[in-house]
């Protein structure tokens, strides 16, 4: 429970600001379960100690979000030779190295016009890095509730972004290939339990794909990512082996879940995937 308790810190130090900020990676997965669409699961969803908070570059932010998060006990933790440097904000000693990141998305070549890499950026007092196909997990975000009935330790209620299923499941596939192996089996796991977490609403899923996902993504970048889901549950590998043997609340045997997970990308992209 310590880790919710940081989490509502976080959130409560960022709530003026929470319509612009979209909670993306595992905490976004982790808050999925509270959404109407979403199934009772009897096992934990995968956590992570950092929470990573994407906004667009155009968002309208104001104000100080550095003092806000100081204010609530986070502490910079600066690295790198970028300028700015990437930012960590770590929750103070004793937290469990729980920390949060922010992300923005990265247009056009990546260059600043001295020709050295544009991988971060300072806006209303943090600092966030540049990241490709970020914009997937800033389209079409679903809204989920936090506090109230639910266990998370906020006062009152409070509203939170999340990338729609969908655009987390794309998003993960498009980046598949840079991962290190770690990541790449770990995400295999997110694509996994997002499919059975909206099981039931597969349909609707596929009109969110239709309707609300590709029509923003090139033909070039959607037919990668539909190769890419194709490939990696076609086979039993080592990242579906790896994937496998993360929970440690429930056994999962590499072949369902590769199966399950393929099937489940067939009913999504309807017809999207072939099979070689």
């Amino acid at each position: 429970m310590e880790d919710l308790a940081n989490f509502a810190r976080l959130i409560e130090a960022l709530r003026p600001w929470l319509t612009h900020l979209v909670i993306v990676g595992g905490w976004a997965h982790n808050l999925d379960r509270l959404h109407p669409l979403a199934a009772s699961q009897e096992y934990q969803s995968l956590r992570t100690r950092d929470v990573d908070l994407a906004f667009s570059p155009s968002a309208p932010l104001e104000g100080d979000l550095r003092n806000a998060l100081k204010q609530a006990g986070f502490e910079e933790e600066l690295s790198g030779e970028h300028t700015p440097p990437v930012t960590h904000y770590y929750l103070g000693e004793g937290n469990g190295g729980f920390y949060a990141e922010f992300l923005t998305v990265k247009e056009g070549s990546g260059l600043r016009r001295d020709g050295k890499p544009d991988l971060t950026v300072s806006k209303a007092g943090i600092t966030a890095q540049k990241l490709r196909h970020l914009e997937l997990l800033l389209e079409a975000p679903w809204k989920v509730q936090m506090g109230g009935e639910t266990p998370m330790p906020v006062e009152g209620s409070v509203e939170l972004v999340v990338p729609n299923p969908v655009s987390f499941i794309v998003q993960k596939l498009l980046i598949h290939k840079r991962r290190d192996d770690n990541k790449k089996a770990q995400d295999v796991l997110y694509i996994h339990d997002s499919l059975e977490l909206f099981g039931a609403s597969l349909d609707k899923l596929h009109k969110v794909w239709e309707g609300e996902v590709r029509p923003t993504m090139s033909p070039k970048t959607a037919r990668r990512a539909l190769a890419t889901a194709s490939e990696l549950f076609e086979n039993v590998t080592d990242t579906i082996r790896n994937a496998a043997r993360i929970p440690q609340d429930r056994t999962l045997q590499p072949e369902n879940l590769r199966a399950a997970t393929q099937y489940g990308l067939e009913e999504l992209f309807r017809g999207g995937l072939s099979h070689g």
